[in-house]
């Protein structure tokens, strides 16, 4: 009997050190820290299950080969045209630089709070550490709160970086696409720090994924910049070339952040490219001439960027064409280089396939992508999906789709708009 009693006791002792330890567990799972940890590595190993079973490099999308075919037989020129000597650009009104010429070889601006980024976090904590530059006080926390109130929110796109920058700071800011080394360098020197969307590759199991720099520092002499980077860590340094080949993948997307009485000064450096049509003429010239001559998957990424940049001057037709190119030479990458989560990041295909009236291209682009997710967060393919059902008169699932938008990002603008435009109740 004695022995039983201790063995009792025993046991009682362990419930309650295990009632001790669940109520201290839960306690700890309310620091935002410790949920975080715990949430990143679950779904971390969850995504490498999914992924394992299901590898997402391997889908592909194939664009309707019939419509393919009569669009590139309606185009008079199927491939761009390579324009000898400076693509000619128009003058836009400005205040002339401020900058001297030359800049200094080598300038680094001090000011900006480096901020390591949280789970899945790279855009607020990017933008964070840009606003700190200003005088900005808040944390990515603060960005995230409204920029993706759901956490696992796979991207934070540059207008909706924007959007919060001139909703909620006092401060503005403009991105372009089509930049180039030489105008990040006169940004900086101009006391601009400056924010790249740029590829990104080296974590483990991942793969392929987009990122976000703060560009706050150059040495020309060394031929390199200085980034305060979310997940590697401050004051970076990265080769010049390296950046430029990882910046393309984005169509050399930049935004930079500024007071509303230094806009001028910002328009003098930014010069003919302060017009977005102007950014946008640049990068699809640039887009051509790489497609000339660059290979292998550089020449996917140099398609791609034509689609996007003729999608922003509103040649949908050509855009799509572009895009149609790209996805023809995606096959030919490698398994393990294919940049499988691009629809994360550019929506350009869904602009261009829809507005060309191709919707089943857009119903199938969303759904492979969504489809080849651990996890199908994504409201833009689910908005753009939800369009091209309503296009073709599928009202029960386009409400579906909108729904599924809002759901996944709450108050996710266009969703919302599309279902009160229907009727409908998120």
């Amino acid at each position: 009997m004695q022995k039983r009693s201790r063995v009792l006791g025993f046991l009682a002792g362990c419930a309650g050190m295990a009632g001790v330890c669940a109520i201290l567990a839960v306690l700890a799972y309310q620091v935002p820290w410790v949920r975080g940890q715990v949430e990143y590595r679950w779904v971390s190993l969850r995504a490498q299950v999914v992924y394992a079973l299901n590898p997402p490099e391997e889908v592909v999308f194939t664009p309707d080969p019939t419509v393919v075919a009569a669009v590139r037989a309606s185009l008079t020129a199927p491939t761009p045209t390579r324009t000898p000597g400076p693509t000619q650009i128009p003058s836009i009104t400005a205040e002339p630089t401020l900058i001297p010429t030359p800049i200094p070889t080598r300038v680094v601006l001090e000011g900006v709070r480096h901020e390591y980024q949280g789970w899945n976090n790279c855009g607020p904590a990017t933008l964070s550490m840009g606003l700190s530059f200003w005088g900005w006080d808040g944390t990515q926390g603060r960005v995230a709160m409204v920029v993706k109130p759901n956490d696992r929110d796979k991207n934070v796109m540059p207008y909706e970086m924007i959007a919060f920058v001139e909703e909620e700071t006092g401060l503005r800011a403009l991105t372009r696409v089509g930049g180039s080394l030489d105008l990040l360098r006169s940004l900086i020197a101009g006391g601009f720090p400056v924010i790249v969307e740029k590829g990104f590759e080296g974590i483990r199991f991942e793969g392929w994924m987009g990122h976000y720099l703060l560009l706050n520092g150059y040495d020309e002499s060394l031929g390199e910049f200085i980034a305060q980077d979310s997940y590697n860590g401050p004051n970076q340094r990265i080769a010049d070339d390296q950046l430029e080949a990882y910046w393309r993948h984005f169509n050399f997307t930049f935004l930079v952040i500024y007071p509303a009485e230094r806009e001028n000064e910002l328009l003098g450096i930014l010069g003919p490219m302060a017009d977005p049509v102007v950014a946008g003429q640049v990068a699809a010239q640039r887009s051509s001439d790489d497609i000339f001559a660059l290979t292998g998957r550089d020449q996917y990424f140099a398609w791609f960027n034509r689609g996007s940049s003729l999608m922003l001057l509103q040649d949908y037709s050509g855009a799509a064409a572009a895009y149609d190119m790209a996805f023809s030479l995606y096959p030919n990458i490698a398994a393990d280089e294919r940049p499988w989560r691009m629809l994360w990041y550019q929506t350009g295909p869904y602009f261009a396939y829809y507005f060309s009236g191709r919707y089943n291209d857009v119903i199938n682009l969303a759904t492979t992508t969504l489809g080849a997710m651990d996890e199908p967060i994504l409201e833009e393919s689910f908005y753009w999906r939800g369009m091209a059902r309503e296009a073709l008169g599928d009202m029960a699932g386009a409400i579906d789709d909108y729904r599924a938008s809002v759901d996944h990002h709450p108050d996710f603008g266009p969703g919302m708009d599309a279902l009160g435009r229907l009727g409908a109740t998120p």
